[in-house]
Parts: structure tokens; C-alpha cells; sequence
């Protein structure tokens, strides 16, 4: 067993608000199975454990480093607690966890008691809620019923689409759905698709060795319902998240999965019930009466001490703590023996396959052999030693990495339209304008830094910024494509819409208040772009500069495209160093320059030298300080452009832990440093390859040093790629 000292903190903690529930679901873990403890429970969490509750929360954090913690609010039925204590627990947790980590504040409900008001409090505080849905009306009353046998579908389905207007849809996470191989999985399927959830998360019925599930056919019948899903969501074109069958694919390419029910990670959640007692997972409740208590409390108890639990420690074993059964398996890296509590045997306890070994064995074998391999794998491992090396394929590589970050864009763009950001009539026009126009302008950097802000706005439950911007993309595109187009903008005070790729509309208040709210009316016609409302304005076009067949826009980093003055003239001071710098690239390292000629759209004009642990903007840009030498524009472009690349490897897999992913930047853009003076005549320029080459390999010794866990696979491939490089150059002449 593990000893104290290798514990893992825990990141998400279930707060336990109400015990009481106002549904008497049968397959309800907390009521029907056998642990009664709720029976003796405070049916509301006092203040004084809120307290202590968020104050344990922030003392894990501060001493472990987190920079997030997940805070789930649970019962019985949360809602029950009412408003104002939900409102004033959100916001004790938020004060405690202030300057130390982000709260991802979250809750599991049925939805019956969601009102307009209750909604607005959900947005307003950043709760994010996830609904208890089982699918059409037959299947969801089969289990989730009132007190008085009464089905509560009807209200379920009203809270939903309160959840999913326009004002409350940032609330909205998603819904649960426990499965009955006994209902239709295209019923259920299309039931839940209907309320157009941003995620479904599938749930096996809670149920072990002693008390196995139900079933119909045979031993899989829950691995042929949820094949019979995993296809239908296929088919669709995945219209929303489906956490379970997501989970298997990336497990299935050896990135980390992301849900408990599969997979070998350590168990990372903890509850505290509504007297502040500490415990396991609760769906431990199942096994025994008392089978998830530790004995701790939060107002005597830290986390830590929690976390040397026999419990807790017991499941950190990996693979060691499985049945032997399960040590064998060819899957079991993506399985990891099921949920813990699915493999408890009177007289063996946990060392057991699961319940639903057979089902999961099914389940994964099928999604490996069917499951689309450009969902699974963003950039081809070839490509990733042709983007390292700097020779003849790397253009090549480039582009098959540009299409896959304007795939990522498009991914993006589609979840916010799931989730209801932006209004109907832009998303109309921007799919009549989907085509070659609509990819250029979202091959512009700006489409990324504002999807990715929007997108996790939208994730936390917060208000998206700037809503007026995916008009300014549909505008830009009826621009390029020379088609007329009117569409009425939001504007904040600032005044600016800017449209992608094509120059900005700074937008004249004419004595009216832009903050109001109503939104300007702006057209175009491929000529020109105005403002339709009769209000006044001016366009000012994107700056652009061709050097030798580079051709880029500029943008200024400190008066760009949010900036409220007009533009300066950015290519009087920039079209001659470019031109002499672009040309020395263009000899000294030719495959370089024609794939940053492929990959570089925008040059972000800075007033400085940016710091070597500054954020860069999105692929697709480069970052450039006033120019000095023509070689030191040279070194700052090839310098950038390892920066540039490496942030679009890093938003398609994952690298790593934090520190690992900054040691390999480092060790990336080292070696970008070390092949420019490897090209340079000056009697110091081998000195200085060797010096750089030797930092790339430093820095990989730090990845490697990173005790918290092993890189990942995408990552270790990439370190292979800069050690051979940097040998190559520390060796060669």
C-alpha cells in the first residue's frame, strides 16, 4: 500500500447540501440500497459546515498547489436547500478559494423545483447544473418516481427548457441518464438529444456480485445498449459530449480518461455529508451499511488526513489492487477494473472484475475497431518529428496541422452553438457562408483566442464576452465571398466589431448609448462594410505586407482589433526590415521559411521583447518586437514560430502535467535557438549551437525529473524528436 507521503489530493469534493429528496426514485443509491445513514443525518448543511466545508477546500488547494477544484452540490435533492443557501454556499466557497485556485462550481439535480428566478440565481452565482434525465417518457418513469407513484417526467422536461432558453442556457451542463436495458436505446437516445444537451453522461445501474443488475438477454445486454447509442451518436455526427464512450477513446490512445468508472487514474473525490462528515464516494452505499465512512470530520480533520484512509489508499493502487482476472486483460488500461464499488464480492471485498466485466469488455472492443481515427488522433506521429526536425516535410506537416486547428475552430464554433451562445439569425447566415471564404477567416488567430474564451466561459457557467463577435465572423465571410448581408450586432461600449481577416468597424455613438443592449444593425456587400441602422461609423481594412511570397496582416499588440483609436500605420515601419529579414530566411533556411509561409497569417507587432514564460497569441500568429538586426529578426521569427507550433500541438493532445508541458517548450524553442546559429558564419556560431542544444537537452531533463506523473504518450514522443535533433546539432559540424 502506498505510503502517506504519495498520496494524491483529491480535486473534486461532493458537498452533500440536503438529505432529503422530493422524488423516491427505486434504483436510488442513497435511499434503496444499504446504507440507511441518511435516516440520521441534519436534513440541511448548517452554515458553520459550509464554512469549515470551503476553508478544508482551500487549505487542500493551497498546500497542493491546485489551481481548480470541482465542487459538487448533491442530496438527496440539493434544490430543496432553496436559494438563498445555495447562493451564500456559492459564494462562501468562492471567498475561501480567492487568489489560490478556480472554483468549478457544479450540481446534481432533478430539476422539478427549477423556476425563472431559480435559473437566473444559477447563472448569476456560476452554478453549473446537471439534470436527472433517463430518456422518453416510458423509460424516465420507470425508476423516477414521486412518493404517490407518480412519474415526474413532465416537470423534468420543463425544467430543461428552462435550462435551455437563451438567458440560462450558461447554466446548463448537461444530463445523467442511468440505464434500463429494458427501455429502447434509440427511445432514450432520441429523447435526450431533443432537450440538445451540451453533455450526456450514461450511468450503469449501481450493482455488484452480491446484488448483480438486472438483464434481459444475456451477459452483455448493457454493452449492446450502449453499442446500440455509440452508433446512433455516430450516425448524427456526435451532436453533443457522450462522457463514456469519449472517455474510451482517449484511454484507447493512451491519453487520460475522464471519468471514474474506467481507467486506472487514482481516485481523486471525497464527500462531506450534511453534518460534515467525511466520506468515500457515495455510491460505495450500495455495498454496505457504513461501507463509505472514514471516521473524519471537517471540523477536526484535513483533507490529507483523510486522504491515508485505508479506503482511499486501497483504490490508488493502479493495477496492483486489481483481480488477477483483470491484471490479464488486453484492455484493461482503458477499463482499469470498472468502478470499484461494481466489483464487491461477499468474503473477497473489492479484488473482483466487475459486475459488468463481460459489458465492458464488449463495449471498449467495439469502439476501438469502429471508432473514427480523426477523432482520436489530431496530428499523425510522423508529423510531429517533421515539425521538430525543420527539414524538407515539415511544410507538409504544417498544413495537415493547419487543417487540423481549423477542424478544432469548427469544434469549438459547433459547441457554442449547441449551447445556445450568439443569436439564430448569425448562425443562419453562417451556415448558408460555410465554405473556403468561411475557413479563411477562421484561419485567422483571433477566431481561436475568442472561441477558446467563449468556450470556457460557457463550460464554467459564465456569460460569454463579446457575443458580437461570431457576427463578425458571418459578416467577414459574406465580405470575402462578395455577398450582401445584414445582421444586427451587440456592441459593448468599446465600440468595435471586428470582423476576421478583414479590418474592423469603429462604430460612432451618435448620441445614442451602445451599452443598451439592443444591438446595431451592420451590413456588407463584399465591397464595402457599413452601418445599416443609419448610424455612423468607419471601416478601417486590415493592414497586410508581402515579403518575398510571405504575406501576412499586422496587427498591434497595444491598438489592435479591440482598440478604440484609430490605426496607426503599421507597414511604414515594418515592410523593409520584414523584406531584408524574410530573404536572409528564405537562404539560410529554406524548408523553414516556405512552412512558416504556410502556417503564419498574422505578425502581432509588441513594444518589447516578449519574457521567454509569456503567453503567445494562437497558431497562426507570431509575436514580434520592434526589429533590430536583420539576423535577429531572422532568429525571432524561426524563435516564434517554435512557439507557434508547439501552442497548436499543445491544443490538439495532451503533453503532460504543467511543468512537464513547460519544460518541453522550453526544450522546443531552445532548439529552434540552437539550428539558427547552427547556419551562421560568425567564429562564435558554434560555440553558441552547442550552448542551445545543451539547454534543449536540459530542459528534457527536467521533463524527466517530474515526479507527479509520467508524461504523456503524445509528449514523450515529442521529447524523442528534440533529444535527436539537439544530438544531431550538438554533434555535427
Amino acid at each position: 500500500m502506498p505510503a502517506p507521503e504519495a498520496i494524491r489530493p483529491f480535486r473534486q469534493f461532493v458537498m452533500k447540501v440536503h438529505s432529503r429528496c422530493d422524488l423516491a426514485c427505486d434504483h436510488c443509491y442513497v435511499y434503496r440500497h444499504a446504507d440507511q445513514s441518511w435516516r440520521r443525518r441534519p436534513r440541511v448543511m448548517a452554515p458553520r459546515i459550509v464554512r469549515a466545508t470551503a476553508e478544508r477546500i482551500a487549505e487542500h488547494a493551497r498546500a497542493h498547489r491546485l489551481k481548480r477544484v470541482t465542487v459538487v452540490l448533491h442530496g438527496g435533492e440539493p434544490l430543496l436547500a432553496g436559494p438563498e443557501r445555495l447562493a451564500a454556499l456559492a459564494r462562501e466557497l468562492r471567498r475561501s478559494l480567492d487568489g489560490i485556485a478556480v472554483l468549478d462550481l457544479r450540481m446534481q439535480t432533478n430539476g422539478l423545483l427549477l423556476d425563472d428566478d431559480f435559473c437566473a440565481l444559477l447563472v448569476r452565482e456560476r452554478i453549473h447544473v446537471g439534470v436527472s434525465l433517463d430518456g422518453d417518457r416510458a423509460s424516465h418513469d420507470r425508476h423516477r418516481v414521486r412518493a404517490d407513484g407518480s412519474g415526474s417526467y413532465d416537470d423534468t422536461v420543463r425544467a430543461l427548457r428552462l435550462l435551455g432558453q437563451a438567458a440560462h442556457r450558461p447554466a446548463f451542463a448537461g444530463l445523467l441518464c442511468t440505464i434500463d436495458v429494458h427501455n429502447d436505446p434509440d427511445a432514450v437516445y432520441g429523447a435526450l438529444a431533443e432537450v440538445r444537451p451540451p453533455r450526456v453522461d450514461f450511468l450503469l445501474p449501481h450493482a455488484n456480485w452480491d446484488h448483480p443488475p438486472p438483464r434481459v438477454q444475456g451477459t452483455t445486454d448493457y454493452a449492446d445498449w450502449l453499442i446500440t447509442a455509440y452508433e446512433r451518436w455516430n450516425t448524427d455526427d456526435r451532436p453533443f459530449s457522450i462522457r463514456v464512450f469519449e472517455s474510451v477513446e482517449a484511454a484507447a490512445m493512451g491519453e487520460p480518461g475522464f471519468t471514474e468508472a474506467l481507467g486506472l487514474g487514482s481516485p481523486d473525490l471525497l464527500v462531506i455529508e450534511t453534518d460534515g462528515a467525511i466520506e468515500q464516494a457515495d455510491w460505495l452505499k450500495t455495498v454496505a451499511e457504513g461501507a463509505p465512512e472514514t471516521g473524519y470530520h471537517v471540523l477536526v480533520n484535513s483533507f490529507d488526513e483523510a486522504a491515508r484512509h485505508t479506503g482511499f489508499q486501497a483504490r490508488s493502487l493502479g493495477l496492483d489492487g486489481l483481480a488477477a482476472q483483470c491484471r490479464a486483460c488486453p484492455v484493461v488500461s482503458i477499463c482499469g477494473g470498472g468502478l470499484y464499488g461494481h466489483r464487491y464480492r461477499s468474503g473477497t471485498g473489492f479484488v473482483n472484475p466487475s459486475v459488468y466485466c463481460a459489458d465492458l469488455l464488449k463495449l471498449i472492443q467495439h469502439i476501438q475497431s469502429t471508432a473514427p481515427t480523426t477523432q482520436l488522433l489530431a496530428v499523425p506521429p510522423d508529423d510531429i518529428g517533421a515539425l521538430t526536425a525543420g527539414g524538407a516535410p515539415e511544410r507538409a506537416a504544417v498544413l495537415r496541422l493547419s487543417k487540423a486547428q481549423l477542424d478544432l475552430r469548427r469544434s469549438m464554433l459547433a459547441y457554442l452553438n449547441r449551447a445556445g451562445v450568439g443569436s439564430e439569425e448569425t448562425w443562419q447566415a453562417l451556415l448558408k457562408l460555410d465554405g473556403p471564404d468561411l475557413d479563411l477567416v477562421l484561419a485567422d488567430p483571433a477566431v481561436h483566442s475568442w472561441a477558446v474564451t467563449a468556450c470556457s466561459a460557457e463550460a464554467r457557467g459564465q456569460a460569454v464576452p463579446d457575443t458580437g463577435f461570431l457576427a463578425g465572423v458571418a459578416l467577414a465571410a459574406a465580405f470575402r465571398s462578395g455577398r450582401h448581408l445584414e445582421l444586427t450586432v451587440p456592441v459593448s461600449t468599446r465600440a468595435i466589431l471586428t470582423l476576421p481577416s478583414v479590418g474592423r468597424l469603429r462604430i460612432l455613438p451618435n448620441g445614442v448609448s451602445l451599452s443598451s443592449g439592443k444591438g446595431i444593425r451592420v451590413g456588407t456587400d463584399g465591397g464595402r462594410v457599413w452601418r445599416a441602422d443609419g448610424g455612423g461609423a468607419i471601416w478601417e481594412p486590415v493592414q497586410s505586407l508581402s515579403a518575398g511570397g510571405f504575406e501576412v496582416r499586422l496587427e498591434s499588440s497595444t491598438l489592435g482589433a479591440t482598440g478604440a483609436g484609430a490605426l496607426p500605420d503599421l507597414t511604414a515601419a515594418w515592410r523593409r526590415p520584414l523584406e531584408a529579414a524574410w530573404g536572409a530566411l528564405s537562404r539560410q533556411h529554406p524548408h523553414q521559411a516556405a512552412a512558416l509561409a504556410a502556417g503564419v497569417t498574422t505578425l502581432v507587432l509588441l513594444d518589447s521583447e516578449p519574457a521567454q514564460d509569456a503567453s503567445r497569441p494562437p497558431f497562426g500568429a507570431l509575436a514580434l518586437a520592434p526589429p533590430g538586426t536583420t539576423q535577429d529578426l531572422v532568429l525571432a521569427l524561426l524563435r516564434e514560430w517554435q512557439y507557434a507550433k508547439f501552442a497548436a500541438l499543445r491544443d490538439l493532445h495532451d503533453l503532460g502535467g504543467t511543468g512537464q508541458e513547460a519544460a518541453l517548450r522550453q526544450a522546443y524553442v531552445h532548439l529552434a535557438v540552437a539550428r539558427v546559429w547552427h547556419t551562421r558564419p560568425e567564429p562564435t556560431a558554434r560555440d553558441l549551437t552547442v550552448l542551445w542544444g545543451k539547454r534543449s537537452l536540459a530542459a528534457l531533463d527536467v521533463l524527466a525529473s517530474e515526479a507527479d506523473a509520467a508524461p504523456a504518450p503524445t509528449g514523450l514522443r515529442l521529447a524523442a524528436e528534440i533529444r535527436a535533433a539537439a544530438d544531431s546539432l550538438i554533434a555535427g559540424p
